[in-house]
Formats: structure tokens, sequence, C-alpha cells
């Protein structure tokens, strides 16, 4: 092993491997290695500038440990061993390139996995496995990679995205490296010994976080890249992490409130109906969503006059009613669509490396666009511009099937403008994000906001409000909302929200679905964005024997009522309480969103985020602070009219309904009847939460 120092960096040679360790941005570093001619220079999720920092670089002549000769034990070679330090963490490596990480302290914070030989200064059987490899795929220039570190008995998980999966802690856990309908993949982590890790490398591949050893492969790449971090507490880490892959904007005060989506409305007029009817009846409503198949054909990009004869008198008459429009774009492409031929001939199209180049099939022959082509961005946007914006003053929109969401998911068959779908299938929902902010950002906006169905480390730089996809209408799917929303914020996406009530399934006259809604309602109330969704039971309104067509498309029924007064009036009473409530929270949901833009705080967090020396805090998976001042409490089984609730110590706590004080570092039981989800505010914290103010 050679080392050297090249500038700010530590470079190690190892034959054919050559591995890179330099700081990038504070109390970090950044770690590479290949076994190709030179890295590639891709930065992935490392977008933002970092500051030039001095690192403090210390490279040792030793003697080794081991003979140089086995049968002259006297014999011994000379060797290196290297340190590299950036402000509050430091790499450790030895004279067989193994890295161990280390705060100012000294304290390890985690280590690479060698199990090479024995050796006299450390354990290790001799399994001849190595920490990093990179092993050759025939015939190309691509390696299968594997990173393996070291397993702690006493370290707890957080982040990762979104997994549909009942643990908020992901030790233990297994986790696909790749984006499904419901599926973020975001790899970072905080961990509680007190650093966090980017895996950053968008290719297809899996991480687990075993009791042996934790393990990330990805199935072809160029070239490890990692970035780690150390910071004092959880909020140092978001902090530090945000500073590198970006910060969210600030919210749009329209994004705030409350957001109205179905199925699908089918018609400019339903649009209007349920708009005026929230106005009619005191309704607060700052967001109603033109879903999908309002369109020609999918790819045509623009109304259909058919059903929305007039679009901009449309959004005219609901920005004066204080709504905004967001209207539904997919990234597929009918082959019928008036766009596809351009789009295909100038390569703006997912390739197929072999079979046909069909990739979902329903209600037509579609192909995914590019968009990890700046070209396709462009088409795209410009499309999107000339039939939206400029025509009807549409400005904010729906980015669906943003995974993208292949039939099947088989990413060795794709092929995009940036590489195969094996090495950077993971960027597409950043990418796909990144031409509508970027437009809109040229077009002059600056309030920008896209709803987005996943998203990549880094997309939250680009206004992201990721939501969970087409989860079930079951209190499982509900139960595991909450823990997807945390890691969500954890994972650096402070922006997402869930289908309230679901997606799939609810029948509006089921009184066991109307009490899983109210409660998700209750609970939605306190997550980042505010959003009714779901297309209810019947689908059809029609004979499903006998479906409509319009020029031989299929037409989509509008679904069944999916609004607060559609599920009976004992109902409607108490979300229009949680509707309200939301609107008194604005001037501190406000703050918490500048927060999130300053700071890369999450808005949703575990209890210790803000309370990280309690260690029972780190084990409480079934509440979370809303901001650094509301602990919410969510009931999310069937049936529970009361639960119990952990508050943290180092804080006293208030409960929201009923003025009582408590002291943290105790759990306690609250009342939960339909109307109540759990609420406390800490530290005497004025909250108008019910109209009057409680100390």
């Amino acid at each position: 092993m050679i080392f050297s120092a090249d500038g700010n960096r530590l470079t190690l040679r190892n034959g054919s491997e050559l591995v890179w360790i330099e700081p990038w941005g504070e109390d970090s570093l950044r770690v590479r290695a290949t076994r190709g001619a030179a890295m590639s220079g891709r930065d992935w999720a490392l977008m933002e500038p970092v500051p030039e920092l001095e690192a403090i670089i210390e490279i040792e002549t030793i003697d080794a440990t081991e003979p140089w000769n086995r049968n002259d034990p006297g014999k011994r070679r000379a060797a290196q061993v290297a340190r590299i330090a950036n402000g509050n963490i430091a790499a450790e490596v030895d004279e067989e390139g193994w890295i161990t990480f280390k705060n100012a302290k000294g304290e390890v914070l985690t280590q690479e996995y060698w199990r090479q030989r024995n050796r006299i200064d450390r354990y290790c059987a001799p399994l001849r496995i190595d920490g990093r490899e990179l092993k050759p795929i025939q015939g190309t220039n691509d390696y299968a990679l594997t990173a393996r570190f070291e397993a702690f008995d006493d370290e707890r998980v957080y982040g990762m995205g979104q997994y549909q999966v009942a643990q908020l802690n992901k030790k233990g856990a297994t986790l696909e490296l790749a984006h499904r309908n419901s599926q973020a993949s975001v790899p970072f982590y905080v961990s509680s010994r007190g650093y966090g890790f980017l895996w950053n490398n968008p290719a297809i591949g899996r991480c687990s976080f075993g009791t042996n050893l934790t393990e990330w492969t990805a199935e072809s790449c160029r070239e490890l890249d990692y970035w780690i971090t150390a910071g004092d507490s959880p909020a140092a880490i978001e902090y530090r992490y945000s500073a590198v892959t970006g910060r969210v904007p600030m919210m749009p005060e329209y994004g705030m409130g409350y957001w109205q989506c179905k199925l699908r409305y089918r018609t400019q007029d339903e649009i209007l109906a349920v708009a005026r009817e929230h106005v009619r009846r005191g309704y607060p409503l700052d967001v109603i969503v033109v879903d999908f198949f309002h369109w020609t054909l999918e790819g045509d990009y623009r109304f259909d006059p058919r059903c929305f004869p007039d679009p901009s008198a449309m959004v005219r008459e609901l920005r004066e009613m204080g709504v905004e429009t967001v209207v539904s774009v997919w990234p597929t492409v009918d082959r019928r669509s008036e766009n596809f031929a351009a789009m295909a001939e100038r390569g703006l199209l997912v390739r197929n490396d072999r079979g046909m180049g069909n990739h979902m099939s329903w209600i037509g022959d579609t192909t995914f666009f590019d968009a990890t082509n700046p070209a396709t961005r462009d088409f795209v946007w410009q499309t999107c511009k000339r039939n939206y914006y400029d025509a009807h003053g549409v400005r904010v929109f729906w980015l669906d099937e943003a995974e993208p969401e292949y039939g099947p998911y088989e990413f060795d068959l794709y092929r995009y403008y940036d590489g195969p779908a094996l090495q950077v299938s993971n960027e597409y929902p950043k990418r796909y994000a990144q031409g509508f902010y970027e437009g809109l950002k040229a077009a002059g906006e600056t309030d920008i906001m896209s709803l987005v169905r996943c998203a990549w480390a880094g997309s939250q730089r680009y206004g992201v409000l990721t939501w969970s996809g087409d989860i079930s209408s079951t209190w499982r799917a509900f139960r595991e909302q909450l823990q997807a929303g945390l890691s969500m914020g954890m994972a650096g996406i402070p922006w997402w929200t869930s289908d309230i009530g679901g997606f799939l399934g609810g029948m509006p006259e089921d009184p066991d679905f109307r009490e899983l809604l109210v409660r998700w309602f209750e609970w939605a109330c306190f997550c980042p964005v505010f959003r009714m969704h779901g297309e209810r039971q019947p689908w059809y309104d029609h004979d499903a024997e006998h479906p409509e067509y319009v020029d031989n498309v299929l037409q989509i029924t509008s679904g069944q009522p999916n609004e607060l007064w559609s599920f009976g009036e004992d109902v409607e009473k108490i979300l229009s309480k949680y509707l309200f409530l939301r609107e008194r929270m604005r001037p501190y949901i406000r703050s918490v969103m500048e927060e999130a833009h300053e700071t890369g705080a999450p808005v949703m967090r575990p209890l210790f985020f803000q309370f990280p020396e309690d260690i029972d805090a780190w084990k409480v998976e079934d509440a979370y602070l809303f901001g650094p001042d509301l602990l919410v409490a969510p009931v999310m089984e069937a049936g529970a009219r009361e639960r119990a609730v952990y508050l943290p110590a180092g804080a006293t706590w208030t409960d929201a309904y009923t003025g009582e004080h408590y002291a943290g570092g105790q759990m306690v039981t609250a009342p939960a009847p339909l109307d109540v989800i759990p609420l406390f505010v800490r530290d005497g914290r004025q909250m108008d939460l019910f109209g009057k103010t409680r100390r």
C-alpha cells in the first residue's frame, strides 16, 4: 500500500486499486475507490459547492506487523499508515488499507469490515473477505461492488428513505436500493453512534444492516463512492448533510394548507363544483388537483378540450378563491401521442437493451421518457410550459410515476442517457423534478413545489414534495406510513405526505373505513403537507362490462366522492375540526418550514432528534415531533380510545386539550376518543390549537 498527500486529498494505491479520501464539507469526508484507469468525476448527490477546507494529513512509516518472510520471522518490511482529519472527523488507514473513522474525541464511529488473515495487532479471521470489493464484470469496464463495515451492537440506524415496513430503526433490516411504487430509496442514514452516512451511488443494489456486518452492494458501477460526517447531535448531522446535497426551498404558502384530491376529477365542472362547495361551507382550501387522464393521450401534455373546455377560466376562478391548481404529468409517452415520433427520433425515450420498447401497458402502450437526458427535460418542460403554464397559468405540477414504475422492474433491461439502468436508475426521480424546477425558475417563478411520487438523495433541492405512493386503505398501511414519513425526513427529504385514508380501496359508506379515515386525517393535520386522496370503491360509476371509449381511448371514471362531506355528518364534523386547526397552526408551520429551509431539519422528526441525550427517546417509534415543540401521538389501532405516550426527558409537557402539565421522562396514558389525537406542547410554548391559548 502506497500513501500520498495530493493537496487536500489522501491517496491510497495498492496495485490496480486507487482510493481517494478528502474533506467534503465541514466535519465530513468523501471516500472513492476504483480499479479502473481513473475516477469518473461524477458527484451524483453531492451537488452543492463545498468550502475549501484544509485537511490534516499524516503519513507515517512503521515496521509491518507481519514478517516479510515467514521462514525468517525476525525480518520485517517497512510499511506506511496514514490519517486524514477534517474538523470533527478523521479517517485512519492501516498498512493494509483498512479504514477506521473516528470523531475528534478519538471514539470509533464505524470502520471497514476485513477478514483477511490473523494479525498480531488486531483480531481477524482468515476468511479472505475484503472491506472494499470491486469485482470486474467480464467484458466490460464495470464492476460489481460490495462495501462492508463492522456491526455494532449498540447502534441504531434512521433514515434510508421510504420503505413499506413497520420499523423506524433500520438496524437488522435488508433494504433494496431501488425505487418502486411506494418505495423510495434515499441512501442516507443517521447513526446513534454520532455519524451520518450517504451511499453516493444511484446504482441498483442492496443494503443490509446486519448484526454481524453492514453490507452495501451495487450490481454494476464504475467506482465506490460514499460520504460520511460526524456530529454531536442528529440536528448537526442533518445540517452537514443538507449543506452538501442541497436544502429544500422555503415552502410556498399554499403548500402549508389543505390539499383536496381524489382518484380523478374528470371534468372542469367537477373541479369547480368541489371548490365552490368548500367556499359555500366556509372550509379552507389551498390546493385542488387535476389528476391523471385529463389529457388527450399520455405524452401530449395538454388538457382534453372535451372535458376541460376553458382551463384558463377554471384556473382563474380557482385562484380568485385562493386555490392553487395542480396538474398531473406522467413520464409515459403513448405510441399514438403527437410527441412520440419526435421524442423517439431525438433519443429522448428510455431505451431497451433487448426486446420491445414498451414499458407500461395501461390505457395504452407507453414508453418512459429519459429524465437523465438534459434534452428530454427541456423538451418536456417546454411542452408543458406551452400547454399548461403559458396557455392557462398552471404553475404547480404533480410528477407521477416518478420511479419510474416499470412493468416489469427488470433493471438490466433498460438504458438511459446517463448509462445502464443498473448503474443510474435511482437518479431518475431527482432528474424528473429538476426539469420542472429549473423550467419554472427560468420562467420567473420563486415559490416552486412539485408533488413527486419518488425521490433520491438531493431531490429536496428541487422543491420535491414526496408522497408515499399507492398504499392500501388498511390499518397496517396506515401504521407503516408513520415510519415512512419519519424515515424520509431523516434521509433529508423534509416535504412528505401520504394519501389520507390510503389510495387502494376504502368504501365511503363502510363504518370501519370511516374510522380509519378519521384517524388518518387527524394525523395528516400534523404532517408536512395535509392532503386528501384515494380512489375509493367501487371504482366504476358505469357498467364495467361496457367501458367508455372516445377516439379509441378508454375513459377513466371519476370514482366515488372523496370530499370532507362524503362520509356522513359525524365524520365531516371531526374532519372540519382539524381543517380549522391546521389553519390556526400556520404561523407555527411557517416557522418549522423556515427551519427546514435554513438547516435541513426534518419537519416531522423522531423524538430523539430533539432529545438525543434521552436513551428512551431513541426507542420510540409510535410518536414524533411536528417541529421542535409539538409532540404528536397518532392513534393507529382500530377501536382504540386511549394510548400510552412517552414524554421525553429534558422538557416539561402540556396536554394540548386539558392544559395539564407533565414532567418529561415518563410514560402517560392519553385519552383518545374518536375526535382526539393526543398532542403535547413542549415547555409551556404558546400554541393556539383549539381557539384559545393554554399555558
